[in-house]
Order: structure tokens, then sequence, then C-alpha cells
């Protein structure tokens, strides 16, 4: 297993509202455990809420296109501002969205907000097994951080 740390440049981005290297280490370790708790293997990718790399880990068992497959997720998030299963809603019904860009239709993508929901931070992409243990997988290491997958109206 390998694990690598990107700071990325926090110049545009509000000190309070800003996803830091600890946290996405966080997130990675507490996706980790999740899978190790479902005998799983992920490829595990955090990106900030500008679309740069934080953090990534590719378990053992999963090959380079797995991992490529997390970063797509998580950067597709980051620009978007919504879950990968939302785009495949949003796909669905507005077929065009499908060829915009970094739109990614599978389940795994899931965006990272602030503790009490009320900012995008970030995003956290996972690729290995079914979309939706991707999912849960990046959700379990977002609440690992004390951060929050769902957005709430403030």
């Amino acid at each position: 297993m390998c694990s690598s740390l990107y700071a990325g440049s926090a110049l545009a981005q509000s000190q309070s509202f800003q996803l830091s290297p600890d946290s996405a280490e966080t997130i990675i370790q507490g996706c980790k455990q999740h899978a190790r708790a479902k005998q799983q293997s992920h490829a595990i990718a955090v990106y900030d809420k500008g679309g740069n790399l934080v953090a990534a880990l590719r378990m053992q068992g999963n090959g380079p296109g797995i991992m490529a497959f997390s970063q797509a997720k998580a950067k597709a998030v980051s620009s978007w501002g919504f879950s990968t299963a939302g785009m495949e809603e949003a796909v669905q019904n507005t077929p065009g969205f499908a060829n915009a860009p970094f739109v990614v239709t599978v389940a795994g993508g899931v965006a990272v907000y602030t503790a009490d929901g009320g900012n995008l931070i970030g995003s956290v992409g996972v690729s290995g097994e079914a979309p939706v243990d991707d999912a849960a997988c990046a959700v379990a290491g977002i609440e690992a951080a004390g951060l929050s997958a769902t957005r709430t109206s403030k």
C-alpha cells in the first residue's frame, strides 16, 4: 500500500473553509478502515474544492486504472459541486450533460462539506468495488474526519 499527500494552493480559499492535508489523510484512513471491515479494496482520492489532489491511496489488489477512476470521480465532484450519483440522475434528465467536461456517472464520487454541511470544501473519489460500496466508503471516510457528506441550507 502506498499513500501520498499533496498540499494544494490555499490562496483563493478561505482559511476556515479549506480541506486540510490532515483532514484528507483522516478521510483516507476512515475509508480504509471501512473497506477492511467489509473485506474490500479501494483506490481513494481526496481533492480540494479547487480540483487539486490533496491525498490518495491505492489499496493492495487494485490496478492503476482503478486509481485513475477514483481521481476522475473526485475531480468531477470538485468541478460540479455534487456527487457522481447525482450526475447519473442529471444525465437521465438532461442527456447533453453527459458530454460536459468532468462528468462521471458512476457512484463513488462524494462531496465533502464542513461539519455543519454549509460549505463545500472538497471531494472524495473511491473506486474498486461496486459503486454503492465505493460511495459508502467515501462517506465513512468523510464522517471519520468529522466532516459532512451532506449539504445543509443556511
